[in-house]
């Protein structure tokens, strides 16, 4: 049932997005893991896109945030302001009151405002003027920035950054799948004429069975060992928390499901792994100035845990 859905959500998506199976897949994951996505890429690379195609298809609610430095926390919670022809206070909803929210170049507001997040993205709820207000369910923030332009930002927080299921970068095209863009988008947007191919409703059946998906014990392991030697590890500072550890878990499942396996595998583990922890480890000092990056001292770990015999 969840491939054939997210075959039929993937198929939509398409239509819009040229070329990006992978990406579409991992947005997907994050759907079904109700996590949330960073997606770190150049201007023009279709984040926007991405975001309004993905909820479109899956027949949510969207809205925009433009982070830049003048945003107030409130512009993102919402405010209470007294009506004049009430003599009431009542509750202005913000713009992360939708399921599917683009905070668009995240990196660009100020901490105060970035952390407004943090209580969305954690326990999907917010709290203005001292009242806590629950976030509509299924719930996903897509958060970008550019890696290129740094002046005028304000890097995110690890407290954050930790919060974000995962990274992915979108990618420019490929010669082919550029020339079928021009040719699909010649005449007009097909976004203005895509439809719903699914429903919030369906979307929390699949986020509960992808949760019933087998994870055997030695994967288990397999997956508790990769986090693990992320904070014992001499090139790393700073390893993957146990939250960390939690997200590899469920996005190996979901990826499993995806691709119509009733279990995962050690394979599935080790191509979800980058997305999951490489924004979440440090590298010391010392290996920065080496040039070793996070994903290279992950690639290392995941070489040398070894993988378990039998999956199934």
């Amino acid at each position: 049932m969840i491939e054939q859905v997210v075959a039929r959500v993937r198929e939509n998506i398409q239509k819009v997005i040229v070329g990006k199976d992978e990406v579409i897949n991992l947005v997907l994951v994050a759907v079904l893991c109700e996590g949330h996505l960073l997606i770190e890429d150049v201007p023009g690379t279709g984040k926007t896109t991405l975001a309004k195609a993905v909820a479109v298809s899956l027949g949510c609610t969207f809205r925009r945030i433009q982070f830049t430095p003048d945003l107030l926390p409130s512009d993102v919670t919402g405010i209470n302001y007294f009506n004049q022809k009430t003599q009431e206070f009542e509750f202005r909803p913000g713009p992360v009151l939708s399921q599917i929210v683009l905070a668009d170049e995240i990196n660009r507001a100020t901490p105060r405002t970035q952390s407004a997040l943090l209580e969305a993205m954690q326990e999907r709820q917010i709290t203005a003027d001292g009242e806590t207000r629950p976030l509509p369910r299924p719930f996903l923030i897509m958060a970008t920035q550019n890696p290129v332009e740094l002046e005028g930002t304000f890097p995110l927080p690890e407290a954050q950054l930790d919060r974000f299921l995962l990274r992915v970068n979108i990618g420019y095209p490929s010669e082919d799948d550029e020339n079928a863009i021009l040719r699909r988008f010649r005449t007009d947007d097909p976004l203005d004429t895509l439809a719903a191919v699914s429903n919030p409703a369906e979307i929390s059946t699949l986020i509960s069975a992808v949760r019933e998906i087998r994870v055997e014990e030695s994967v288990q392991n397999y997956v508790v060992k990769i986090a693990r030697q992320t904070r014992d590890h001499a090139e790393i500072a700073l390893g993957a928390s146990p939250r960390a550890t939690m997200a590899l878990y469920r996005t190996a499942q979901a990826w499993a499901a995806i691709h119509g396996s009733s279990f995962v595998t050690p394979d599935h583990v080790k191509f979800i792994a980058p997305y999951v922890l490489t924004h979440r480890i440090m590298v010391s000092p010392q290996m920065r100035l080496r040039g070793r990056t996070p994903e290279e001292a992950l690639a290392d770990i995941v070489d040398a845990v070894p993988v378990p015999v039998s999956a199934a």
